[in-house]
């Protein structure tokens, strides 16, 4: 049994590590009441850019992320311009993102088809990866599940603790308000907005130049939807959404080893068990009105536009 349970959990961390980036980008620009769901788009245009800034240069993943979050929040900045400084509606321009990062990605990346990348080595971390059984399960991952951790708690402590956090939450519940009181509301949705941009570019990226490091078109696989799907199941909250994350990473990493050990259930419907997941845990999730009343962002998808 342990020895099923541990590739289990091994395999969970690094299939979560985009879904924890992309979900931690939207819960903070739906906080501040923008709902961008060109999250797949953006995680897709994410992904065809650091690969190819890491296949041309030579630098590997490193560059490949920053260059997954650059084109990732020159996406959003694109969905910013339209859906806060234009009051178009906010769905219908992420659906947009969404179709525009698909067709971009796809028509970058056939230039890149044969190409594949070295990625990262496991980094242990000392000490903590000397642990019985579960050290070096938990702590000897690459260094970008370490960094998915660390900027899920930079994400907590800002929005918990810090009065950036406030200001982010407070625009997201009442903009009047806010702007009557001097706050520059377009400002703050903009840097939220962007900021989820380069987070799900940094999702991207990462599928692309580490967990799989060649390309494949649509490679994201409908993740950009399931990090949305995630914000909903974890009532805004980062610590549900992280939970959330590794639950989706672990049913994912599920199917590939049912498979592997010949589970007699057709391989397309242990391919469709993280789909399967997220529509049921969203069906339970939205039974319980209070509990999505009680955290949903008031002003959530409503457009604000100073002097109107």
């Amino acid at each position: 049994m342990i020895e099923h349970l541990l590739p289990i959990l091994a395999g969970t961390l690094g299939a979560a590590t985009p879904l924890v980036f992309a979900g931690l980008g939207e819960l903070v620009a739906e906080r501040s009441g923008v709902i961008n769901l060109g999250v797949e788009g953006m995680m897709l245009i994410g992904a065809i850019a650091g690969f190819a800034a890491a296949a041309d240069t030579g630098m590997g993943p490193a560059i490949g992320l920053a260059a997954g979050a650059l084109a990732g929040a020159a996406a959003a900045t694109l969905f910013a311009v339209l859906a806060l400084s234009l009051g178009a509606n906010q769905a219908a321009c992420g659906l947009a993102l969404t179709i525009f990062g698909i067709g971009l990605s796809a028509f970058i990346g056939q230039h890149y088809v044969s190409f594949s990348l070295p990625g990262l080595k496991p980094l242990a971390l000392p000490v903590l990866s000397a642990i019985p059984l579960l050290g070096s399960v938990l702590f000897n991952q690459d260094p970008v599940v370490y960094l998915s951790v660390s900027a899920f708690v930079l994400v907590w402590w800002t929005l918990e603790r810090t009065r950036l956090g406030l200001l982010l939450r407070a625009v997201g519940e009442s903009p009047e308000a806010a702007h009557a009181i001097g706050y520059p509301v377009l400002v703050i949705r903009y840097g939220a907005t962007v900021f989820g941009g380069a987070m799900a570019g940094i999702g991207g990226a990462y599928l692309s130049t580490v967990y799989t490091p060649l390309w494949v078109q649509n490679m994201t696989a409908g993740r950009g939807w399931i990090a949305v799907a995630l914000v909903v199941f974890a009532t805004w909250k980062p610590s549900r959404l992280m939970l959330g994350a590794y639950l989706f990473g672990g049913v994912t990493i599920l199917q590939f080893h049912a498979q592997g050990l010949g589970v007699a259930v057709p391989v397309q419907l242990l391919a469709a068990l993280p789909y399967i997941a997220t529509v049921i845990v969203l069906v339970l999730i939205s039974r319980d009105r209070r509990l999505l009343q009680l955290n949903l962002p008031a002003s959530l998808g409503k457009p604000f536009l100073p002097g109107h």
